[in-house]
């Protein structure tokens, strides 16, 4: 059994290479192919669950892409499956109308070493 001292320092060594995980971002591009026509006749259920979403506390940021293609959200999930998970049910999920880069993400963590002693 390891000493809970020595645990600790393990977990907040600067040679952790598996950062804890505080958010998942989805980036939502339309496929190729996709008309906006399309898009727009779903945009009215789309919206709705999405902001039920968020007054829910799974969407914590969400932002439309600069290029016009789609969205980024930051959702407040454990990992990517629990992410794929809130996501799938969208209607452009259902639809197969976007698709979906998911990316997990967590502190800094170059940050740790201004934890270490000189």
């Amino acid at each position: 059994m390891t000493h809970p001292s020595v645990a600790q320092a393990q977990a907040t060594s600067p040679t952790t290479t598996s950062p804890t995980t505080i958010g998942v971002m989805v980036i939502l591009t339309v496929k190729a192919g996709v008309t906006r026509e399309q898009v727009m006749a779903v945009m009215p259920a789309e919206i709705r669950q999405t902001v039920q979403l968020y007054l829910n506390g799974k969407i914590r940021e969400w932002y439309s892409r600069g290029d016009g293609r789609g969205v980024v959200f930051l959702l407040d999930a454990r990992d990517v499956a629990e992410a794929q998970a809130i996501m799938e049910p969208l209607p452009l999920a259902k639809q197969n109308l976007m698709d979906h880069e998911y990316i997990a993400v967590g502190p800094l963590l170059p940050l740790r070493l201004l934890m270490t002693n000189p």
